[in-house]
């Protein structure tokens, strides 16, 4: 046939156009190569910056109201109020929740101690009992871009006993 042109031969004429063609099909290879060995690069989301969650204001963070073992090394007990704010003992620390998505908790901390803080992800199991949490460091004292790094955690929660005092007598 005249003037049609099959879709392999156009494209190999489009390859082969200058050079040979090996100046255009090598640097082809050499920006899929760069680009798939450049490795990846955390960077943490500043979420000091982020407005209260809407997710929360849904009854959502209800889930995390309660007591909880955060374990960093040593185990550290928190109190979460129904919004998923709350303290703990070190360095007079607290805790306030941005988003809760699904089964990922997001938000700040805060160390007045030793005027530190940071922001952390958890990663809640299906029924929220534990997570899989990763910290780090935003701000100490007025540097606002600390080298120090964060580190990971567990979270467990914590089942309160019931009362026995408070148990209706048997009919």
């Amino acid at each position: 046939m005249i003037g049609h042109t099959n879709a392999p031969d156009r494209v190999r004429s489009i390859v082969l156009a200058g050079s040979r063609g090996y100046v255009p099909l090598l640097l082809v290879c050499v920006l899929l190569i760069a680009a798939c060995a450049k490795p990846a690069v955390y960077r943490a989301t500043p979420t000091d910056s982020l407005p209260p969650s809407m997710a929360c204001q849904a009854g959502d963070c209800h889930v995390l109201a309660g007591e909880w073992e955060y374990v960093d090394g040593a185990a550290v007990r928190l109190t979460l109020d129904e919004q998923g704010n709350g303290h703990y003992a070190w360095k007079d620390g607290r805790f306030e929740t941005r988003t809760l998505i699904d089964h990922t908790w997001q938000g700040m901390w805060f160390q007045k101690e030793n005027d530190r803080e940071g922001g952390f992800t958890v990663e809640f199991s299906p029924d929220f009992s534990e997570g899989e949490g990763r910290w780090w460091v935003s701000r100490i004292g007025a540097d606002h871009a600390p080298m120090q790094k964060g580190g990971t955690f567990h979270l467990s929660k914590k089942t309160a006993l019931m009362d026995q005092s408070n148990i209706p007598p048997a009919p």
